[in-house]
């Protein structure tokens, strides 16, 4: 009863010990909260990448991909069917978009991607992305006559209210408007290095010609008031900058034409390109896919790269996205089908084998910062060894005392054992306290040091988060509370064991 008696007085009138509790607590809170920001990143980026990948991928090496997708799943079932929800077969290659903006002519480096439609939102989060909501019922490619207002993930967010205006007139109704202006679209194919004759240099071939003249003079003229070209999804990345207000504005609208060069498939590659209308944006917030990926359809992308055999009529295909079933572990069925396919042809990967290196770079980062932090607790572990060696020097009388009325060496070492333990219980509760508080209202604190100081703290437009994501891991809280206290008890160790080692005669002698 004297070990509790001694340490709750100490703890009272002892103030010094005062720096060594809130060293602890401002360890532990520190620890809290940004433990809760990374989980919380890694979380929203573990997320969105998945969101776009599969579970797994089989892929080609080459560019111009392998035959007969229906076959290759067939035999993806005849495998592995009992772990698979869905696959579907995909195409891509590397492009370059360009598309008009006033006087300017933009070109993009993008990744050309062939989707089925009716499939590929089964095997990712792709449709939650869209953002005409029908689109994300069942993506069709086709442009939509209204619904693109409907941009308001964030209509809280004043932000968005110039984005939300320019989607308001999307669609075929700003198909219409820019119609009126733009000059009509030529779709005659001119072979590459031919160019195209006028109508004099046409008449005097026709004279020249006689089997010319009689050749019925038919072209096929695209109508933009009612036509469209075929439909690409672009990232949203690609048509739109994000201002410093956080406001995505638009360079291109759904509606607008945009030109896609790309080579062909064969020996060798041939540059190509084609017209295709934008009919809606996707947006997963990472970056790296919302601003290279466009979609379009992989029948259409099949055919204008030459995917399609002459002869059997059957298409290539890149690679076959597939989703497992839940609970089924990715890489056991990546391990089965390695074994069923040549690895000197076909890759089989799951989505953390192909994000291995970035999502090893958060982990070795929020580690790093763990050990930093972690500094700051042991800091104040030093702190208490000290405080504690004064404490023995100064009470070496008292402790003379205490053992000539009895009290054993054990039970001298165990005041000081306690006395840590004690200050270690309460700096990591206030800690604890301050840090989940901290964490529950940061959103709030970041816009009050962003108005206290004139500059943001959490910047949208960098990281394309309208607010800071965070996670409170139970498991990461209790071992940062129980690591702060045992260091608190592993500093009080030599002290108390120096304060048990005291005779009470000497100590009583040399007061």
């Amino acid at each position: 009863m004297y070990k509790l008696i001694l340490c709750l007085r100490y703890l009272r009138t002892r103030y010094i010990a005062l720096a060594s509790v809130v060293s602890v607590m401002l360890g532990v809170a520190t620890m809290i909260v940004v433990n809760a920001v990374m989980a919380g990143f890694a979380h929203e980026m573990q997320d969105r990448i998945h969101g776009i990948l599969s579970d797994l991928v089989v892929e080609s090496r080459s560019l111009d991909g392998i035959a007969d997708a229906p076959g290759h799943m067939a035999k993806i079932r005849e495998v592995a069917g009992q772990y698979i929800a869905g696959m579907t077969p995909t195409a891509n290659v590397p492009a370059m978009l360009g598309f008009q903006v006033g006087d300017q002519y933009v070109n993009k480096q993008i990744t050309l991607i062939g989707i089925d439609e009716a499939t590929y939102s089964s095997v990712s989060d792709f449709g939650q992305y869209l953002q005409h909501p029908e689109n994300r019922k069942q993506l069709d490619f086709k442009l939509k006559e209204q619904g693109y207002d409907q941009y308001d993930h964030q209509a809280e967010n004043p932000a968005l209210a110039t984005a939300r205006e320019q989607m308001r007139i999307a669609g075929w109704k700003w198909r219409r408007q820019i119609s009126q202006w733009r000059k009509p679209i030529d779709t005659t194919v001119t072979p590459p290095g031919a160019t195209t004759p006028s109508a004099e240099n046409s008449n005097a071939l026709a004279s020249a010609d006689p089997f010319l003249a009689t050749t019925p003079a038919t072209q096929e003229v695209f109508d933009p008031l009612t036509e469209q070209h075929t439909g690409a999804v672009l990232g949203i990345s690609i048509g739109s900058y994000r201002a410093a207000s956080g406001a995505d504005q638009f360079l291109v609208l759904p509606g607008d034409d945009v030109e896609i060069t790309y080579p062909s498939a064969g020996r060798p590659p041939k540059p190509l390109s084609a017209k295709f209308t934008v009919t809606d944006f996707y947006e997963s917030k990472m970056n790296e896919y919302d601003a290279s990926f466009v979609f379009v359809p992989l029948a259409k992308m099949q055919e204008l790269r030459g995917m399609i055999d002459p002869i059997t009529q059957v298409g290539n295909f890149n690679s076959i996205q597939i989703k497992v079933k839940p609970g089924v572990d990715p890489a056991m069925v990546r391990d089965l089908l390695q074994a069923t396919f040549q690895p000197e042809y076909i890759v089989v990967s799951t989505w953390m084998d192909k994000q291995g290196p970035l999502l090893a770079a958060v982990s070795m980062e929020t580690a790093v910062l763990n050990v930093l932090l972690f500094m700051i607790i042991a800091v104040a572990g030093f702190g208490i060894l000290a405080i504690f060696f004064m404490i023995v020097v100064e009470k070496t009388r008292d402790i003379g005392i205490l053992k000539s009325l009895g009290a054993s060496s054990r039970g001298v070492m165990g005041i000081f054992l306690s006395y840590g333990l004690t200050l270690g219980v309460v700096g990591s509760g206030v800690g604890l306290f301050g840090g989940l508080l901290f964490v529950k209202y940061i959103n709030e604190i970041a816009d009050g040091l962003g108005k206290l100081t004139g500059q943001k703290v959490f910047d949208p437009s960098i990281y394309y988060f309208y607010r800071i994501p965070t996670i409170v891991e139970p498991f990461t809280v209790t071992w940062i509370a129980l690591g702060a206290m045992a260091i608190a008890v592993l500093a009080s160790i030599l002290p108390a064991w120096r304060a048990a080692r005291l005779h009470p005669v000497s100590a009583l002698r040399w007061e």
